[in-house]
């Protein structure tokens, strides 16, 4: 071996020797050892078996086996060890090797020639004595390396620094944690957001509407639970317990609700941005239109004579008989795929396949009847008489229509409708002002049948995989727009 590299290597173990040292009890070797003077340290197997040999041949009371716990090459026989396959010189164990070089067997280290290289120790009389006593905790040679506990020890003014810097990653992570997570509370600081995904004017609003209806969440019935008992003919009339392994929290999940209603994600893209599957996307979508249609629809919305009359804004003086005031919407839909079917949807005034409502306001802006969805074909008239509304106007009472709602052989009301021309060459000065006064209160139904449609399920193309709970669906977002949005003119707020 040529000079060079016995300093190499020689120089290598005494910084190992330093580093060791420094951090463990267990002195090392000198260069000149066997082994080509290179002590390998060896950690416990994790065999169960194995590991109990090494404990009862070192013979070591309450001994506490550590991830720090080192064995040295010295307690092994030369048969349990590879040749070095290493530049450093470090040796391997075989398989299954056990320690059985120890001194209550009798084995000693022999005394080694020194190398010409390895430094020789101080006298004891011109050592300190501090370094003396440090020297005699060492001296012994022992089996296993262990950081000493002095070296953990840290100052209560760093402990208390490192407590202020836990904290505050904590708050760091909880707070990407929801940037993170597409849910309520992620948009919770953003009004324009809110009102974006929720129709609801700002995060505050939307919280006073969830307070309402959270009383009633415990009688939420699931449509999955409701769907086994029907197929059981069984009659289900107690909802289940809330689930500890619920994956939406219940905000959440009226969120993801008013998310599909106002944006109109498909259920997939919604299924990503909530991490659960699609399947649990249209559940909980279908129990949340039924519970709110159930919900919102228990509460009357249709009022009363006296109660119009105490909101009827002063505009409406000239019509201060004015119970409501109608109009229809239609809804696109997919085409189906049956010709009867096609021959009945299909709406000449929007020239595609739609479906067509009824829809009522007050005076003062809020909806009070919402009647189901018919086919695209079915005229204004035809679509009055089958909604049922004749019946709750009375002689007393007065509806303000368009000029194609031809009701008045249909109800006992009097009934607001700007005059047609007929067969005069020009329409007289009174009745163009009575057309004008009338138009200018009518567009008010029509503003609110457009703050209804800026939930873009109902401004896009209808598929029929909707078809099933499309009159729900529709009767909701009518009824989330009287908590929705604020009055249609501010000087009518009282």
């Amino acid at each position: 071996m040529s000079i060079k590299r016995k300093v190499f290597k020689t120089e290598h173990f005494q910084k190992q020797e330093k580093k060791y040292s420094e951090h463990c009890c267990v002195p090392l070797c000198s260069a000149s050892a066997k082994f080509n003077g290179i002590l390998s340290f060896h950690g416990f197997p994790t065999h169960s078996d194995l590991r109990r040999q090494w404990l009862v041949n070192i013979r070591r009371d309450h001994f506490t086996i550590t991830s720090h716990t080192r064995v040295c090459t010295r307690h092994f026989a030369s048969d349990q060890l590879i040749e070095p396959t290493t530049l450093d010189g470090r040796r391997r164990l075989i398989k299954g090797a056990v320690p059985t070089l120890f001194e209550w067997n009798g084995y000693k280290v022999e005394p080694l020639r020194r190398s010409v290289w390895e430094r020789t120790e101080r006298r004891p009389e011109l050592v300190p004595a501090d370094d003396q006593e440090e020297h005699s905790l060492t001296r012994d040679h022992d089996y296993c390396s262990v950081p000493e506990p002095s070296a953990l020890d840290i100052s209560a003014s760093a402990a208390e620094d490192l407590s202020k810097d836990v904290e505050t990653l904590r708050k760091e992570i909880q707070e990407l944690r929801v940037q993170r997570e597409f849910g309520l509370q992620r948009f919770a600081g953003s009004d324009t957001d809110i009102r974006f995904y929720t129709r609801f004017p700002s995060y505050d609003h939307l919280m006073a509407f969830w307070f309402l209806i959270e009383p009633c969440i415990y009688k939420m019935i699931r449509v999955s639970r409701a769907k086994s008992a029907a197929n059981r003919n069984e009659e289900l009339l107690t909802p289940a317990r809330t689930s500890t392994r619920q994956l939406l929290q219940p905000i959440d999940e009226f969120f993801l609700f008013l998310v599909f209603l106002s944006v109109a994600l498909k259920e997939r893209d919604l299924a990503h941005r909530f991490n659960i599957h699609q399947s649990t996307v249209s559940r909980i979508i279908a129990t949340w239109t039924n519970f709110l249609a159930t919900a919102l629809g228990s509460q009357c919305i249709w009022l009363t004579r006296e109660e119009v009359q105490a909101y009827l804004p002063e505009e409406f003086k000239d019509f201060s008989d004015t119970q409501m005031i109608l109009d229809c919407t239609e809804l696109r839909c997919q085409t189906p795929s049956s010709p009867l079917l096609q021959s009945e949807m299909y709406s000449s005034y929007k020239s595609h396949c739609t479906m067509k409502a009824l829809v009522g306001i007050a005076p003062h802006g809020p909806v009070t009847f919402i009647s189901n969805l018919y086919a695209g074909s079915v005229s204004d008239k035809e679509l009055f008489k089958q909604s049922g509304i004749a019946e709750k106007l009375t002689e007393d009472m007065a509806v303000m229509v368009d000029k194609g709602f031809l009701i008045t052989d249909c109800c006992k009301c009097k009934v607001y409708c700007p005059p047609f021309l007929s067969k005069q060459k020009q329409m007289p000065a009174y009745q163009v002002k009575e057309t004008q006064a009338i138009a200018r209160l009518r567009v008010h139904v029509e503003r609110v049948i457009r703050r209804i449609k800026q939930n873009k399920l109902f401004d896009s193309i209808i598929t029929m995989s909707h078809v099933y709970n499309i009159n729900q669906l529709f009767a909701v977002a009518c009824m989330l727009s009287n908590y929705q949005n604020t009055a249609l003119v501010k000087k009518w707020v009282k």
